[in-house]
């Protein structure tokens, strides 16, 4: 079987958690050959997840690894096989690579809970607010590429719709309601459209507002991705230079602590929607 030629977020972290396995039962991958009847080159390959696994494969090392928590394993093996084709496939071609990640690990989210001090998420978006920031990006988009990027946007919507929408849990700030994105029009409307999702079962807003003194993360944008066992969270942070996914413990027990504080320094739902109108109104 040749190695894949691109590796997707899902497929790379399906192979550090079997390296983790291994690595907590004590065994080198040259041990773990042995156990397993491969070479030792195959345990390398699939913990680097440059070959497919199977969903039996997996369990079959989680055994040889004496791994107990079958939860987790259970995870790893949904994680694992062959896949259908997904929508953001149909992408592929036209952005980059680390979009369509991003839909795929919303895609199989538990829920998600994420922070902004100055942009509004990319799940509440608005189309005309999406385009106006589109239009903005250095180096400029081609109209056509602003318009990929607009509708891949709101397919990644979908996640908050439908008859299983995931929890989405959203802190941001007040100047991001401030911001003014694409002039008063687009402004308001997506301001009302901040305030009609959030009134959503699924969806919950939090307003920290102006004069609020410092806050924990420098204003970077923050989602943090729960997944199916608490082993497989993931954080992503939103930089000018692309997104940096995280999944060590230390880094989530991290970004948990700084989400909670942001938490307990903003508005509640109902008084960060009275803000939400009197910023509305103002615009």
């Amino acid at each position: 079987m040749p190695p894949r030629d691109a590796l997707t977020v899902r497929q790379r972290r399906l192979g550090v958690e079997l390296r983790k396995l291994r690595e907590r039962a004590g065994l080198t991958s040259t041990a773990a050959a042995v156990i397993n009847g491969v070479n030792q080159a195959r345990i390398s390959n699939l913990e680097a997840g440059r070959y497919a696994v199977s969903a039996e494969r997996v369990r079959t090392l989680a055994r040889s690894y004496d791994a107990a928590d079958q939860a987790l394993i259970n995870a790893l093996a949904t994680m694992a096989g062959r896949r259908d084709r997904q929508w953001w496939e149909e992408y592929r071609e036209v952005l980059p690579t680390v979009m369509l990640d991003i839909a795929e690990l919303e895609q199989e989210a538990a829920g998600l809970r994420v922070a902004l001090a100055v942009h509004m998420p990319g799940l509440l978006q608005t189309m005309d607010h999406a385009r106006a920031l589109y239009r903005e990006t250095v180096p400029a988009l081609e109209p056509y590429e602003v318009e990929h990027r607009v509708a891949f946007r709101v397919r990644r919507q979908g996640i908050l719709h439908g008859k299983r929408p995931i929890p989405y849990k959203v802190i941001l700030h007040e100047a991001a309601l401030r911001l003014g994105c694409g002039g008063p029009k687009v402004a308001r409307a997506q301001l009302e459209h901040l305030m009609e999702m959030s009134e959503r079962d699924n969806i919950t807003v939090h307003v920290i507002p102006l004069g609020s003194g410092p806050f924990p993360g420098s204003g970077q944008p923050i989602d943090y991705v729960y997944g199916p066992v608490p082993q497989l969270d993931t954080v992503t942070l939103d930089t000018d230079h692309g997104c940096e996914f995280l999944d060590a413990e230390a880094q989530l027990v991290k970004y948990r602590t700084v989400l909670d504080r942001l938490e307990e320094t903003a508005l509640a739902p109902k008084a960060s929607r009275d803000l939400m109108r009197r910023v509305a109104l103002d615009t």
